[in-house]
Order: structure tokens, then sequence, then C-alpha cells
């Protein structure tokens, strides 16, 4: 993946935090501002890749924010997603008439989120979004949704293929059962940890034939990982 950079505009430390960590997770390069007038000045100063941008801030609210954007020939076409606690009709159609491309309303699912972006910068800029995920002899492919083994197709429920391109996005990091359901089902999905092992194990089934080595790496205690080097094990 190209260096996209993403600026998030929003004063909650802790859902910046959030959101810094899973968008660098998928390797896009990530800045903050926590007032909307310092996300005005850094943007006259670095043009980013795409803005997610709160509607409630200090120093200039997000529709204010996002008017000046639109207003600018460097960033009129910015792909900007809002991000709100306001859930009306009436806030909805106020934030998309400003002129942002998106808007996602608080609480909001981390993987739906990141689906968005990468929607959006496809939209925008192609280039900047690996559709193909590749690692040792397997092939993800993003828009197709097919997976490839040493040329050998393999068919992979939908949660199972969301599994493998979460964990093939970081290959080499341990991801424990809750970041799992949290990244692959959502954090406002109420089911058991040990779901997780059934569908790794289905993964594992369909991925793994003819006495191939196992991609999927067990760290007892920890949960599991995309083994970065189980190619040169073979």
């Amino acid at each position: 993946m190209m260096s996209t950079r993403i600026l998030i505009v929003e004063d909650e430390e802790a859902l910046t935090l959030l959101l810094r960590y899973n968008l660098e997770a998928e390797g896009f390069v990530v800045d903050s501002a926590a007032r909307g007038d310092e996300a005005d000045l850094r943007m006259q100063e670095q043009t980013p890749d795409l803005v997610l941008l709160d509607w409630m801030l200090p120093g200039l609210s997000g529709i204010e924010l996002c008017r000046r954007i639109r207003a600018r020939r460097e960033t009129e076409r910015l792909p900007v997603i809002m991000l709100t606690a306001r859930g009306e009709e009436s806030d909805r159609i106020r934030g998309l008439g400003t002129g942002a491309d998106d808007y996602i309303v608080k609480p909001f699912s981390v993987p739906e989120l990141l689906a968005r972006v990468r929607a959006l910068l496809r939209r925008a800029k192609p280039a900047h979004v690996a559709n193909l995920l590749v690692a040792g002899d397997i092939e993800l492919d993003r828009l197709s949704h097919r997976i490839r083994r040493e040329g050998r197709e393999i068919h992979l429920g939908p949660t199972e293929f969301k599994l493998l391109e979460f964990l093939m996005q970081s290959p080499g990091r341990v991801f424990s059962r809750e970041q799992l359901l949290d990244g692959v089902w959502g954090h406002d999905v109420y089911i058991d940890e040990r779901t997780v092992d059934v569908h790794v194990g289905r993964l594992r089934k369909a991925l793994n034939r003819a006495r191939q080595s196992d991609p999927i790496r067990t760290v007892r205690g920890s949960g599991y990982s995309f083994d970065e080097m189980f190619a040169a094990a073979e």
C-alpha cells in the first residue's frame, strides 16, 4: 500500500487513539488534530488523502471546516467522512449537504469504518488502496472476494474471508481473541470468544490441503497471528 495520509479531526482522545491504532494497522499514515481551527491550518500546510471529521469540535465546527475544505481549490475534492453522535435524518442531510462524502453515527463498528475509508479512497484515488493482499503462496483479492493458494481457488464463507483478510493485513502480529472479535465481527456484537476458535479451525481446514504449511499460528495464552515466515518453512 502506498503511503496514504489520513487526518483525524476529533477532540475525544480515546476515540482518536482507537482510530489511529486501527488505521495504522491497515498501513495508513495517520495525523490528528483535536481542534477544528488547528486542523484547518494543518491542511493548508499539507493536504491529506482523506479526513475523518467530527461534527462537534472546539475552535471551529466540523460543518464549518467541511465548508472551508470544499471552498478551496486544493481540497475541493478531498474525501471527507463525518463522524457524529447526531443521528437524525435532518443532521445527516445537513452534513452531506455541506460536502461530506460519507456520514457515520457514533458509536460505530470499526471494521465498517475501515471498509468505508477503503471504498472512498478507491473511488477518489484508486492507486492508494491495495486490492490484492499477497503473503507466501496465498493471494486475497478484496474486490472479487477470491482467494488462491498456489493457483488453487479456495472457497471461504464471509466470516472466514474477513478473518483471513484481517490477519493478512498485519502479518506476524499476534491478535487476542478479543481483538479479532472487535476487528472482524465489530465491537457492538456480543458473541463468545470461543467462536473465534471455531472460525480459525474452518479457515485452517480450507487453507491447508496436501500437507501445506499452516499460515495461521496459535500463540498459547495470547491468540492468533498470520505467520509471515510460513512460506519459508515449506
